[in-house]
């Protein structure tokens, strides 16, 4: 790498250590690199603005809105509800409805910390009541948190999918098992601790019990399936199903459930307003480091830096997923894809990886980021809404990162998981 590429990179990690925001890192490096050996040009604004103006982007805002009013109108607390009479008396029970929980709201949130912090509301004070210690309990519901960027609608894979030019509704469709999987692979590490540990569940529900609690919770499982079935069906794209998300939240949240109301809409409003200015704050410096790094020539060398490792594609694909992971406890996910895809696109094409996979490779791969420390953003939301220690909670959550490890190496090494069922509903031609 030559001086202007170490410099960029050098400065950009600096201002990490010194805790300096990862935006405003990205766009000042990137800035002062193109002012140093690039004087010449003027065109920071056309790609601060190309990076955020394109359409399937508008899914994000309308995704975070959505799930925030979704959020707000309880459904959360009902689907706690009905799982928590479904598993019963199971070892662990209240943990396995925690992931249970996690992964079914991660089909309507799309953001991991915003699935870990809806969640870890309901469930944490739940669970400590229980008797589960607070470290375990955060761990657990921070990892559970993450399947949210796996399973869609996933705002992780909106962003891969526009930098790639991959199919978003093949992305979609493509972490429906691997999210699964994401899920069994948390449950199996919950039960062996709750059962180990005492920590019993609760009654077995009786029927009208369930059917009430079904009936409850009806509105809020019918809503992954108006997202997304409309999507695979071919009515709608990503950005059209991300609206029709937001009306049904409304229709839900104000007439039929008559929890939301305006003054509640109006924060609710603000609060997506933030959420969604924070992520396109993020995609808009992260873009303009990518194409500074990428007009400087850095991609191009660290690209076939790589190629000259190796020739043998799994220990190419290993290294990829150790770079990722090492990569995931220090940055977000969305910083991750405008960086390091430029260098991957080329190693995608020269050892012929399917890029749907490899999307999916590596979004399970960073929700594995955000929960693992140092920089672990699930992590955090959850050790306060626990009122516990991160050491503590760090120390817990490693069968978590263990076993999400394990669903990782299914997922690379067997790729129709994530590739089938965009082949199913006729959205991908590999």
């Amino acid at each position: 790498m030559e001086a202007p590429g170490l410099i960029l990179f050098g400065l950009f990690l600096l201002l990490l250590l010194l805790g300096v925001r990862i935006a405003v890192a990205l766009g000042s490096v990137a800035c002062l690199v193109l002012w140093l050996f690039e004087q010449g040009v003027l065109g920071i604004s056309p790609v601060f603005y190309s990076n955020i103006a394109k359409f399937p982007l508008l899914a994000i805002p309308f995704f975070i809105l959505a799930g925030m009013i979704l959020e707000r109108c309880g459904i959360s607390q009902r689907l706690v509800h009905l799982a928590s009479l479904l598993v019963g008396p199971i070892p662990g029970g209240l943990a396995i409805v925690a992931v249970l929980v996690c992964v079914f709201f991660g089909g309507i949130s799309g953001s991991g910390p915003a699935d870990a912090a809806a969640m870890g509301a309901v469930l944490i004070p739940a669970m400590l009541a229980k008797g589960y210690d607070r470290p375990f309990t955060a761990g657990l519901v921070a990892a559970a948190g993450s399947t949210a960027i796996i399973i869609p609608p996933s705002l992780a894979l909106v962003v891969y999918g526009v930098i790639t030019e991959c199919s978003v509704p093949a992305l979609f469709a493509g972490g429906i098992f691997p999210g699964l999987i994401a899920g069994l692979s948390l449950i199996v590490p919950a039960y062996l601790i709750s059962r180990k540990k005492g920590w019993g569940g609760e009654r077995w529900g009786a029927p009208r019990e369930i059917w009430v609690a079904f009936r409850e919770a009806f509105w809020g499982l019918l809503a992954p399936a108006v997202m997304l079935g409309g999507l695979y069906g071919g009515l709608f794209t990503p950005t059209e199903a991300a609206i029709i998300a937001v009306v049904y939240g409304l229709l839900v949240g104000m007439v039929i459930y008559r929890s939301v109301s305006w003054a509640d809409l109006y924060r609710i409003m603000l609060d997506a307003a933030v959420a969604s200015a924070v992520v396109m704050f993020i995609v808009a410096f992260a873009g303009l480091f990518a194409w500074t790094a990428d007009r400087l020539g850095t991609v191009d060398r660290l690209a076939r830096t790589l190629l000259a490792l190796t020739d043998n594609g799994l220990v190419m694909i290993l290294l990829v997923n150790v770079l990722l992971f090492i990569a995931g406890m220090l940055l977000d996910a969305i910083s991750i894809y405008y960086l390091f895809l430029p260098i991957f696109m080329p190693l995608m094409r020269a050892y012929g990886w399917d890029p749907l996979w490899f999307g999916i490779v590596m979004t399970f791969n960073l929700a594995i980021g955000q929960f693992t420390p140092p920089v672990a953003v699930n992590l955090y939301v959850t050790t306060w809404l626990a009122d516990s220690k991160l050491d503590q909670v760090s120390l817990a959550v490693a069968p978590f990162v263990l076993a999400m490890l394990l669903g990782l190496v299914l997922i690379v090494l067997w790729p129709s998981l994530s590739i089938a069922p965009a082949l199913w509903f006729g959205l991908y031609q590999p």
